[in-house]
């Protein structure tokens, strides 16, 4: 569609000229096809954008992903060619502080829509503990000082909120679609909803309160459901926790009962693992949805919440 109008900045072309016709970066998408489709053309920078902007798009968007199917979001570097890409695209829907290599192409881009979703919403500060536990055995020795924390589409309510931002968003950019736009944004919402009272009914009986993960992503949805997440990494999926977190939290897992480490696909479980063979616990996955593979358990955000729900009444002795 290219509602702008306007050329790659000489930068660009000379990045991609020099990059070559048939190269694609190997952190690339399917960047290259992304501009000039004869729709609205989206460039969302990982799974839960693209997400949003497919469903509330339908069929008057492409929507072009900078991250890979089965890449760790953290890890992304733009390429010559995404760059190109994001410059010739009508919007892009980003998570600001989640990849820094995106915040920095949107920041030096000419693009007219910018779709910053952390603004549409609302974040609070999250270390290792999230949701309140306060026992007298959990010291918290070598806890990660807390931060602003970028994973809000984990709680429905406040990923709800970023597609009502969204949807007003491509109104704006693209009228002559705006009802369309509504409409697809009040039925995801309202599926969202749905989710939200999902998560309430199925967690309400928890005979636990308290879950183990490796990435500290789940911080809003414990919040949320007044559960308390106890991460082995901070934030960042890829730290390392020292040897005191590791021991504080074997001592927590004991006197809370908790039955199970959660560890994500697309990063190593060994952690997971290591921590989980020492304290005597089980393993399972709890999908931060940061993008869709194979390895999934489901195809889309909506069945991989499903199927986060059984992993969490599971482990929590939820009726």
């Amino acid at each position: 569609m290219n509602v702008r109008g306007r050329l790659i900045p000489a930068a660009a072309v000379t990045a991609v000229t020099a990059l070559g016709i048939g190269t694609l970066s190997a952190c690339s998408g399917d960047s290259a096809a992304a501009a000039n489709t004869g729709k609205f053309d989206v460039v969302a920078s990982f799974y839960p954008m693209a997400f949003l902007a497919e469903q509330i798009g339908g069929g008057h968007v492409h929507v072009t992903t900078l991250t890979s199917p089965g890449q760790e979001p953290h890890d992304l570097e733009i390429g010559p060619r995404q760059i190109a890409t994001l410059e010739e695209s009508d919007a892009v829907l980003y998570l600001k502080n989640l990849q820094p290599s995106v915040d920095d192409a949107v920041a030096q881009s000419s693009l007219r829509t910018k779709i910053e979703a952390a603004s549409l919403t609302t974040l609070e500060d999250h270390g290792n503990e999230v949701g309140g536990h306060a026992a007298a055995h959990d010291a918290d020795e070598g806890g990660e000082s807390a931060g602003k924390d970028p994973h809000i589409w984990l709680d429905p309510v406040r990923y709800a909120q970023v597609a009502e931002g969204v949807g007003k968003a491509f109104e704006k950019a693209d009228p002559d679609h705006a009802a369309a736009y509504r409409k697809n944004t009040t039925d995801l919402v309202r599926k969202l909803n749905d989710l939200d009272r999902q998560f309430r009914a199925g967690l309400a009986g928890s005979k636990k309160k308290v879950f183990i993960t490796t990435h500290a992503a789940f911080g809003y949805l414990a919040e949320r459901y007044g559960l308390t997440e106890e991460a082995i990494n901070g934030l960042d999926p890829e730290s390392e926790p020292s040897a005191a977190r590791v021991k504080d939290l074997e001592k927590m897992a004991e006197a809370d009962g908790v039955t199970t480490v959660f560890y994500e696909t697309l990063v190593s479980d060994k952690t997971a693992r290591t921590v989980a063979g020492d304290a005597g616990l089980k393993t399972d996955v709890l999908d931060p949805i940061e993008g869709i593979t194979d390895k999934s358990r489901g195809k889309d955000y909506f069945s991989v919440q499903q199927a986060n729900l059984r992993a969490l009444q599971q482990a929590l002795g939820a009726k």
